[in-house]
């Protein structure tokens, strides 16, 4: 069987690798000169299903109104004339129930244990190399308040299988010495020992190296036109490069999924949410983090990369605009120095905005359509490097017609 993959980010060159691995004929097709280089290209780094809390939450309406007048704000509303941002929030609001919340929890952790599993068995398979420290994640807490509302929380995770440990200021210390200078700012810390980090670009272009070994074609610099659909069939993709034919078709484009799929008469509520990120030398002298975290007050991610620190933040709905100045950054920045002054050269930063591929619930969506041969995996949001190699196997399962290891309720086209 012949598989055209729209898309080659994260998503999309773990799902070539699943496919080929199986069997299929592949190829790939994007827009940019290499894999991996809008979304996945400078994310959090965090392999965390430790956070896999879903962003639609009771507290989240409250904080998109006050982020209209208000900085710091996890949740940034931008006003922008873009009816389907507003179709979005319609739909994201009206999942922000306790009950909603707690469902697309419980389905997000699921899934994101299921794809860690797949994502760490395919390393050791692959014998690949991207920066990766397997010593947990730390939530840290600025106050008591917060750090007793995340304990509460936390039930739900550990409901689902997912091993946590609750640490005092002393305890979270211990396990993060980097933390010393700012100890006396925190609570605590909840710590997920399974958690991981790794540089998801570096993974990708690993990933990609055995895909091509794998016989899978990577068509870059190529823009993706139109498809063409008779009856219940895709028949072909039109690009810039020409026309490509195939047995099947995988839609792995993220932000951009709509508008490809709103050429065969499918409305998928996957809208973009900008998302800011800055890495940092680490150079003689400084003290980094070697366990990466959330710092939950701020939700400021950080993950140490080799001689490099990032630090990611913000959730801003602000369309599909990735433009971004040293502004945007400095409140990142601000919580990045409170937590580890002395944690890299914070004179060097390299600023970076992407765009997360959003569903109302958090959970992506992936599997089949009303086109026989045409399959979605898509909508993974800011859990993408988490659930990338667990979608891109259910969704092989899928296609090759074995049952799929995990319940897909809630994770399909609507």
């Amino acid at each position: 069987m012949k598989t055209v993959v729209l898309g080659g980010g994260i998503v999309g060159t773990t799902t070539a690798y699943f496919l080929a691995s199986s069997g299929e004929e592949v190829t790939v097709v994007d827009r940019q000169p290499g894999v991996a280089l809008e979304t996945s290209f400078a994310n959090a780094g965090l392999v965390a299903p430790g956070h896999s809390y879903t962003w639609a939450s009771p507290r989240a309406p409250k904080i998109m109104l006050k982020s209209l007048y208000s900085e710091g704000q996890a949740l940034r509303l931008k006003l922008h004339p873009d009816w389907r941002m507003w179709a979005w929030c319609w739909q994201f609001l009206q999942n922000c129930t306790a009950e909603k919340s707690r469902l697309n929890t419980s389905r997000k952790v699921r899934l994101c244990r299921y794809s860690q599993a797949q994502l760490q068995a395919v390393t050791t398979a692959e014998n690949l190399a991207y920066d990766r420290i397997s010593r947990g994640l730390l939530y840290v807490y600025r106050d008591q308040a917060s750090f007793e509302r995340g304990v509460a929380n936390m039930a739900i995770l550990a409901e689902n299988g997912l091993p946590l440990e609750t640490l005092d200021r002393q305890a979270t210390i211990a396990r993060e010495p980097a933390l010393t200078a700012s100890g006396d700012k925190l609570a605590g810390a909840i710590y997920c020992p399974s958690d991981e980090s790794g540089d998801a670009h570096l993974f990708t272009k690993a990933l990609y190296e055995r895909c091509v070994q794998l016989g899978v074609t990577f068509q870059f610099d190529t823009a993706i036109k139109h498809l063409s659909a008779s009856a219940d069939r895709v028949d072909y993709v039109e690009t810039s490069r020409g026309r490509l034919s195939a047995d099947r078709y995988v839609l792995a484009l993220g932000s951009f999924s709509p508008f490809v799929a709103r050429q065969l008469g499918y409305r998928l509520p996957v809208y973009p949410v900008k998302g800011y990120s800055v890495t940092l030398p680490i150079e003689a002298g400084n003290t980094p983090p070697d366990v990466g975290g959330v710092d939950e007050n701020n939700l400021t991610a950080w993950a140490r990369f080799g001689n490099r620190l990032r630090f990611t933040a913000t959730a801003e709905f602000a369309g599909f605009d990735t433009r971004h100045t040293p502004e945007d950054f400095r409140h990142m920045l601000q919580a990045a120095r409170d937590l580890f002054p002395n944690g890299a050269n914070y004179e060097r930063p390299s600023y970076w905005a992407g765009l997360r591929p959003m569903t109302p619930e958090g959970t992506p969506i992936i599997g089949s359509t009303a086109h026989r041969n045409f399959y979605l995996n898509t909508g993974h949001g800011h859990m993408g490097w988490t659930m990338s190699c667990g979608t891109a196997r259910l969704l092989t399962d899928l296609m090759q017609g074995r049952e799929p290891e995990l319940d897909l309720t809630g994770l399909t086209l609507p």
